[in-house]
């Protein structure tokens, strides 16, 4: 352990984001570890005060430190290589010995992608690119990921618990991403055996989280009960007392799922989606998180606004009704050679309706939307 007093490294510390480094005491006792974030400068003088210093071990900027201070217009390509890592890991974790470094080491940068930009995050689960159906079991993976930890915040669970939460949802079905990668193709009904597989899976995933090291029972507790219900009809063995991030994963597992395309059916509309999960579940504080975390209109959703123009939601408003909108599509169905920034709270430009993302035919960049939209 490398410890450097706190004030030498002050100017590192940027509020809200997450810290590039651990904070501990005199005797190397941990106060804040690498990745939580100092949210006030009262907060950062306590610190100070107490004669908090900086462990350096490991000494150069981690994926935290890179991604706090990357670039807007960097953001898009972090997260498509973030994303093949957790791909790659997921699909070789069972021949990985060092899989619990190697998944901590993958998660970290995406825990800071969704830090840095919520909206950005969302907009992974929501618009999903071409040919991810090839990929989907890491990137569904990912995605319930993002809404749990979201979701998470929301309810104003620690920054431990939104980690938890990820962990969790990255590692739920790792006993069968092959397997859910082929029924996303597949157009045939599911037969008995992988029937079978789908039912054990909580506990077949269990193991192999155990074989690779994990120990911690919060985690693996979640794994194991992700597909439980409170009414005892959910599986692998129908209990009723599943832990509330057992129950965040199910729910952010159930509602990311909706935004996918399968072989056998069509992606809903992120206003349908959040229909179908309230109409189900409408008094769960967990349902109301995410519903509230989404909106109606989350970023990435496709949408024709009262002008007549069509675009796309880039950014969440003031309101759940009031997006930030970077417009492609005039009114008399043309792509702009420039795209428009809307903010749909002013008269005129209120959103009408949700559309296909098939409505708009023109391509433009995801590093493109983000700069038209601003902020990042």
């Amino acid at each position: 352990m490398r410890l450097q007093p706190l004030g030498a490294h002050r100017k590192e510390v940027v509020f809200g984001k997450p810290l590039p480094f651990g904070i501990c005491d005199a005797e190397g006792r941990l106060l804040l570890a690498r990745g939580h974030s100092i949210e006030s400068e009262a907060q950062l003088e306590v610190l100070l005060e107490r004669g908090a210093f900086v462990d350096r071990s490991g000494a150069a900027p981690d994926a935290s430190h890179r991604i706090a201070h990357a670039r807007g217009d960097e953001l898009a390509g972090l997260w498509d290589s973030s994303m093949d890592h957790i791909g790659m890991l997921l699909r070789a974790s069972a021949d990985r010995p060092d899989f619990t470094t190697a998944l901590e080491q993958a998660a970290e940068p995406v825990m800071a992608l969704i830090q840095r930009d919520p909206d950005l995050a969302i907009f992974q689960v929501v618009q999903q690119a071409e040919g991810t159906q090839r990929q989907y079991a890491s990137r569904h993976a990912v995605h319930t990921g993002i809404a749990a930890s979201l979701a998470a915040r929301r309810l104003c669970w620690s920054y431990d618990d939104m980690r938890a939460a990820f962990r969790a949802a990255l590692t739920m079905n790792i006993s069968m991403v092959e397997l859910q990668n082929r029924l996303a193709h597949q157009v045939t009904p599911v037969t008995a055996l992988q029937r079978e597989q789908i039912r054990s899976h909580p506990e077949r995933s269990v193991e192999i989280l155990k074989k690779s090291g994990v120990n911690c029972p919060v985690w693996l507790d979640a794994v194991l009960q992700h597909h439980e219900y409170g009414d005892g009809t959910g599986y692998p063995s129908g209990r009723k007392d599943v832990s509330d991030l057992a129950q965040l994963i199910q729910r952010a597992d159930v509602f990311t799922a909706k935004f996918s395309a399968r072989a056998v059916r069509k992606p809903l509309s992120p206003d349908a989606a959040a229909r179908s999960l309230f109409v189900v579940d409408k008094a769960n504080p967990i349902t109301a998180a995410l519903i509230k975390e989404f909106g109606l209109y989350p970023p990435g959703c496709t949408v024709r606004l009262q002008s007549g123009e069509l675009g796309i939601v880039a950014r969440r408003g003031e309101t759940a009704n009031t997006p930030v909108v970077v417009v492609l599509v005039n009114r008399n169905g043309e792509a702009l050679i420039t795209p428009m920034r809307r903010n749909t709270a002013h008269n005129g430009f209120g959103i009408a309706a949700v559309m296909p993302p098939a409505a708009i035919k023109v391509h433009i960049p995801l590093e493109k939307i983000v700069a038209y939209a601003g902020g990042g």
